[in-house]
């Protein structure tokens, strides 16, 4: 590797005195590097590092899956789940990439015309308050009608998002499958639902009303009748430390499992 990014967001507080002292540590080992904001990402680089929260992390990640471009998250974010460092242990960091001390991640998208997720598309009534029906369908077979809220289709990455506070479940990075996550759904029996990765989604709603498909909370598409979604082509590559452990995110970042101590 020759060539490498630092994208960071100067939206975020401190990502600029980040991004200074990430090129200076690459410069001092002789690394040739070229600083890029998120709004501006290019092409031609063998590995970006990223500066900022997740958000920023699921950008620069969908846009270099395009080139295969592996990247590295820096967190400056709350929980940071695609991240693989604190902006204390950069320095450790950048030597162990530059060591080869890491391993590099592919991972699923979904995509909808166009517009491709990381985590999650999420499809809503344009109408603030409003619930909608949604009729899902798997392969063009009727699966079910949701009245709800709006719905969560998310990939494992994905999983541990707005899928989870909706109810959904865990999903390792590994598996080949997708998640689908009703929102405060008006039934009992609307339960969230798992599924291969190679099956093609579809939703209808009612036409009456106009409803948007929401891409990693970051762009958003209109629609009025029915929106399909299937696997993408194109899989992001995260640079992941050696021995990292996706258990151990979950028990660092959510408390996963860990005891509580009661006093009665």
């Amino acid at each position: 590797m020759k060539n490498f990014a630092i994208c960071f967001n100067p939206n975020i507080d401190h990502s600029v005195e980040i991004k200074n002292k990430l090129s200076n540590i690459l410069v001092s080992r002789g690394i040739k590097t070229t600083a890029l904001d998120i709004d501006g990402l290019k092409e031609g680089f063998d590995f970006a590092f990223v500066i900022g929260g997740d958000g920023t992390i699921l950008k620069t990640a969908r846009f270099y899956a395009k080139f295969q471009t592996p990247v590295f998250g820096i967190n400056l974010g709350r929980l940071g789940f695609l991240s693989q460092s604190s902006k204390e242990d950069i320095e450790t960091s950048v030597d162990k990439v530059l060591a080869g001390k890491f391993i590099v991640d592919e991972r699923i998208m979904l995509q909808s015309g166009n517009y491709t997720a990381l985590n999650d598309f999420v499809l809503k009534c344009a109408s603030m308050g409003r619930t909608s029906k949604f009729v899902l369908k798997i392969n063009d077979k009727p699966v079910c009608d949701y009245l709800a809220d709006g719905i969560i289709i998310s990939t494992p990455t994905g999983s541990t998002a707005y899928g989870l506070s909706a109810g959904g479940p865990v999903l390792t990075p590994s598996l080949e499958a997708f998640v689908i996550v009703p929102i405060c759904p008006h039934t009992l029996t609307a339960r969230p639902l798992v599924i291969s990765d190679n099956e093609k989604i579809t939703v209808c709603v009612d036409e009456a009303k106009e409803h948007y498909l929401y891409a990693d909370g970051q762009e958003n598409i209109l629609f009025n009748k029915e929106i399909n979604i299937e696997k993408s082509n194109l899989k992001v590559k995260l640079a992941l430390l050696e021995n990292s452990d996706f258990y151990s995110v979950l028990s660092d970042k959510l408390h996963w499992g860990v005891p509580l101590n009661y006093n009665y």
